[in-house]
């Protein structure tokens, strides 16, 4: 009994990427592609004729982008897998595309044999990613975990100092915002660096707020 090839689009603005991909697919065993568009538009007005199995989908693309058309296709044909395909090394665009439905997420740098390896993987059920991505994925969780179990530890009150600290005020400003004496400041600020384990300013802010 033949196996059933797998049925693949690809959605890429790059005309001259766009027919790499295609050929590169076309070439390989077990899959078929079933279209190749340059926009999100003409993709979703295909996507009821052909529903594909895979989709290879750029982010970047004119208009509508690869997120947006995933976002607007994904509850039209539910089991069609989306293979996001990017140079964004992004955890807010990664959060955003598997939000957004898709499924896996591979750099435009992927060596060929990785892209089709992708495919195979991400219609057995898998969820491909590049190994940069995945690490970004795992370091963004990591984030968030931390950060949730610091909301957990600081007190509404220790968390509003740690906000103003964080924006430059002094202890006195802090004091008189918060309509408190400047040593009950000071105990906050105390009790804010033995539960985050710091001990200066500088370190607490770096530690709940990475990015500053």
């Amino acid at each position: 009994m033949s196996i059933k090839p797998i049925r693949v689009a690809v959605v890429e603005d790059d005309g001259e990427i766009r027919q790499l991909l295609r050929s590169m697919l076309m070439r390989a065993e077990q899959l078929q592609v079933v279209g190749s568009y340059p926009d999100a538009d003409t993709f979703l007005a295909e996507l009821d004729r052909i529903v594909p199995d895979v989709v290879l989908m750029d982010i970047g693309l004119p208009g509508m982008n690869g997120i947006e058309c995933v976002r607007a296709a994904k509850p039209r044909h539910p089991a069609v897998q989306y293979l996001m395909s990017t140079v964004f090394e992004s955890p807010a665009y990664i959060h955003e595309a598997l939000c957004a439905g898709a499924t896996g997420y591979l750099l435009k740098n992927a060596e060929p044999e990785a892209i089709i390896a992708a495919v195979h993987d991400i219609h057995a059920g898998g969820s491909p990613m590049s190994p940069a991505i995945a690490r970004l994925v795992v370091a963004s969780f990591q984030q968030q975990a931390k950060r949730d179990i610091q909301d957990h530890l600081l007190t509404d009150r220790e968390k509003s100092v740690l906000d103003q600290l964080a924006n430059g005020l002094m202890y006195k400003e802090i004091a008189a915002k918060a309509g408190i004496s400047t040593e009950t400041v000071r105990k906050h600020v105390r009790n804010i660096y033995e539960k985050l384990q710091v001990s200066s300013r500088h370190e607490a802010v770096r530690k709940v707020y990475p990015g500053r």
